[in-house]
This record gives C-alpha cells, structure tokens and sequence, in this order.
C-alpha cells in the first residue's frame, strides 16, 4: 500500500450520466488504494456499507468509494433499463469522475456478480476483485434457502409454510416469482443475520438501526430492478464458474469473505468458490453471516489490507 502523509477527505458527488444523476460518495486520501464498493440487490443500495464501514476502512489505509447503481437507492431514474452494459457504463462514470485508471472492486451478494462480469469485461481497469457473500450459482443458492426453509418449517410442524414451500418447488426455477418468494423466506428465516452476533456487530447494527439514512425512504428495497434485470439479463440464472475463471486468466488476483451462518449458501457453495479462486484467498469466518463487513468487521478490514496492496 502506498506510503502518504494522512489526509481523510469526503467526497459527495452526483455524476450525471446521460441526464441522469448517479449518487456516490468518497472517503480518505485519493492517494491511497483505491476500493469501489458494488451493493447487493437487485433493488437496494449502498447506504448500509456507507454508514457502517466506508470511513472506518478509509482511516485503515484506502480511499474508499460508494455509489448506487441507476435506478435504486439514491440513483433515480424512471428510465433505467437495468442491464449490465448499462452498470458497466455507470462504473466506468465512476471511474472518470474520481480520475481512475484501476480499482479493487468489492462485491457484495449481487455487487459481486456485477463485479465479476465487469472484471471480465474490463480487466485492465480491474485490480482485484473481492467477493462478499457473493454467489457461485444462484440457481443453487435458491435451492438452499427453499432446503433449509424446508427443514426448519418440518421441525416447527410449520404447516402453513410448508404448503408454501411445496407451492415453490412445483414453480419454474427460471421464473422472477421463485426467486423472489424464495429470498422470501431467507429474511423471515433470519437467515442473513448471525445468532447471536458478536458484540462488536451487536453495537454497529444498534447504531445502524437509529441512522437517517436507513430511515430514508432511498434506503427501501424496490422491485424495479429485480423485474428489469430478470427480463433483460434472467440474472437468477447466472453461474459464474466459467466467468471467475476468466477473470483469473487476466491475472486479476480474485479473494472471498464468506460467513458460515449465512443461510443463503451451503458449506458445498462455499467450497465450490473455494476451488476456483486461488488457496489461502478465501476466509470462511465463524459467527458471520451475509453482511460479513458489519458481522466481523474488524476481520474484514483486516483482510483487506492484508490482501491489496
């Protein structure tokens, strides 16, 4: 990393991209390494990341970025077509507004399927890739929740949920009503969070809970994005193996902060990621579950400045 005197400044910025505004925000010495983080979703946004972790990484070293993509969040646009060309283009706005030649690309859950398919594309502006509870296959990350769903309703002599669960199986796999209904019941399951979290999560989320912004009404999940990216890229189908592949091909260094009690992958899911990135850059951490930057925070910065250098 490089040596540089401390300067911490914050940068909030509305890039306007084809008329439209894209709202990002920058935190620490531009002079540092450079991370750009991708929100999960379809439909959601960066808010939790900002206001939890994006400072506190820029005072360990990294000039920090954050943006929601077009269409969700802080980032309106009515007209959003919501394809990965088009998220292409907004990163790449990203990229000129902050002067970036390369960046480390951190991808959370869906912000790591964009982030494979943009290293792919574009490596040479690609440093690393980090991948955040970010799925393999979602086909198969569906299937686990429906599984786990399954057995818990069973144990509880759940009725009810198991007509639904039973509703779900018959359904087309490749339909937007499978995934959504599925992802359903992850949340009412608690599956992304861990039990019980640690104290030092316990704290973040108390705090987190009481913020302006994820009181906002920008900080609210929205279908736009799921219906449009499901009909112009059928994203729950996606399997990255081959893409992860070749994202290694370009010499992109490619590492991986999952949580065992993330109820959204299996330990088989894990181990499959495990397979194609490189040995000793994937770190599987106990008592963390989806939201592994909030979970165990201090071991995610930890990694970070142990891997991009």
């Amino acid at each position: 990393m490089k040596k540089t005197i401390t300067l911490f400044v914050f940068i909030l910025a509305s890039i306007a991209v084809n008329s439209q505004t894209i709202y990002s925000k920058a935190f620490g010495n531009p002079n540092n390494e450079t991370v750009i983080y991708l929100h999960g979703g379809p439909g959601y946004n960066s808010i939790g990341f900002e206001v939890t972790t994006a400072k506190k990484l820029s005072e360990n070293g990294f000039f920090v970025i954050v943006y929601d993509r077009r269409g969700e969040g802080r980032s309106s646009d009515k007209n959003a077509k919501f394809t990965f060309q088009e998220t292409f283009d907004d990163l790449d706005a990203i990229y000129t507004k902050f002067n970036l030649k390369v960046a480390t690309l951190i991808g959370h859950s869906f912000g790591g399927v964009v982030g494979t398919l943009y290293a792919e594309k574009y490596p040479n502006k690609t440093k690393s890739l980090v991948l955040v509870a970010a799925p393999l296959s979602i086909k198969e990350t569906l299937s686990t929740i429906i599984k786990t769903s399954k057995s818990i309703y069973e144990s509880n002599n759940d009725n009810t949920n198991l007509r639904y669960i039973g509703m779900l199986e018959t359904m087309d796999k490749n339909s937007l009503e499978y995934s959504s209904y599925s992802f359903g019941h992850a949340m009412q399951n608690g599956f992304y969070m861990p039990k019980p979290p640690s104290e030092e999560a316990t704290a973040i989320y108390t705090k987190l809970k009481s913020d302006t912004l994820v009181k906002s009404k920008d900080a609210k999940m929205t279908m736009e994005a799921p219906k449009g990216f499901w009909k112009n890229e059928k994203y729950t189908s996606i399997d990255l193996t081959q893409n992860l592949k070749n994202v290694l091909k370009h010499k992109i260094e490619i590492f991986g902060l999952y949580g065992t009690e993330d109820g959204l992958y299996s330990k088989e899911h894990v181990k499959k990621i495990k397979g194609i990135i490189p040995k000793n850059n994937l770190k599987y951490m106990k008592n963390c579950s989806h939201n592994v930057f909030i979970d165990q925070q201090s071991q995610f910065i930890a990694s970070l400045k142990t891997w991009i250098h």
